[in-house]
């Protein structure tokens, strides 16, 4: 494992290996778990989304970029982009033409900063896919509602007091209102005996994943990178620099926050994720401890790949190499999968 100079007043490592990571185990779910999940989303799947499609904002990587807006659970309505396939494709021949019928989808999650514009999470995995990028309540400058706050550490402690009021399950029911509003703007993807849809999420946008996908068949692949809400239990040991922190002060305060965050846990709800999963999970992170993105893809299901990183949230020698690595390993892994 390569040394890496930091200042930081724990070891990012949190001592592990990658040996010791692999067997880095999920924690046991209430009872009520799988019922509580199923019934947010059937709650999720009964809202009629109502997506409005703006006007082109950029054209790159094979796409048009289009602001969009669709309506959540609770009647929030929340904004974000569509990217819709069009003109040259990376690696594929050009369109002509108007864009033409997309040949897959994808719903992609975003980190606990937000996002103000898609950036860096195009160019997609296939040519020919179509994309929602949704702002989850909240976050991002086209997720902001009143009375949620759009900083992490105060945004992942809001209504933490319950599991009916914790934001993060809204946040969930944001991506399978999404992938609804997706689906209404383009039917040729909806296509229950064959799913067409795959999921990237990075960070909080790969928990929010994990906790999303194993109720939604909608979705036929997915690749959570260095996802958050791995095993609770051992997260609340583990100091960090991202929003962990703020729920481990507020554990201090309200131990009893436990018996809410095990209805949160990612690694939890990977062990009923089937979907086939690509995970990228870092040996070194400041922000998300590693056991947690390891207990992620330890508790999978379904077909799963993994990737290893050097570092997460860290800028690191070998890093640009890495990201590019990964990039070629999803498209691979979608291209077979989906």
């Amino acid at each position: 494992m390569p040394s890496l100079a930091h200042a930081y007043s724990f070891d990012p490592r949190h001592g592990h290996t990658r040996e010791s990571l692999l067997k880095v185990p999920a924690p046991t779910a209430p009872g009520d778990f799988e019922e509580f999940w199923r019934a947010r989303y059937e709650e999720a799947r009964a809202v009629d989304t109502a997506p409005e499609l703006g006007p082109v904002e950029e054209e790159r990587d094979g796409v048009r970029v289009h602001g969009v807006t669709y309506t959540s659970v609770g009647g929030v309505r929340l904004g974000g982009w569509v990217a819709l396939p069009y003109g040259p494709v990376p690696g594929g021949a050009p369109t002509a033409g108007s864009a033409g019928p997309a040949r897959y989808g994808f719903v992609v999650g975003h980190g606990y900063g937000g996002r103000d514009r898609p950036g860096p999470d195009l160019p997609l995995p296939l040519p020919g896919a179509a994309a929602i990028l949704p702002c989850v309540r909240g976050m991002g400058t086209r997720g902001r509602v009143t009375g949620i706050p759009d900083t992490a550490d105060a945004h992942v402690l809001h209504g933490i007091g319950a599991r009916d009021t914790y934001v993060i399950g809204d946040c969930v029911a944001d991506l399978w209102c999404a992938a609804s509003a997706l689906l209404t703007l383009l039917p040729e993807l909806d296509r229950p005996e064959a799913p067409r849809l795959g999921y990237l999420g990075e960070s909080f946008g790969g928990g929010l994943g994990a906790l999303a996908l194993p109720w939604d068949a909608r979705f036929g692949a997915a690749q959570l990178t260095v996802p958050t809400f791995g095993n609770h239990p051992l997260r609340l040991t583990l100091p960090c620099t991202g929003s962990g922190e703020a729920v481990r002060a507020h554990h201090r305060a309200h131990p009893e926050v436990t018996e809410v965050l095990a209805y949160f846990d990612a690694a939890t709800a990977a062990t009923r994720l089937t979907v086939a999963t690509l995970v990228a999970a870092a040996l070194f992170d400041p922000a998300v401890p590693p056991p947690g993105q390891f207990a992620v893809y330890n508790a999978l299901a379904g077909v799963r790949e993994l990737q290893v990183l050097t570092a997460g949230h860290f800028a690191y020698r070998g890093m640009v190499e890495e990201i590019r690595a990964l990039r070629a390993h999803r498209e691979r892994f979608f291209g077979e999968h989906l």
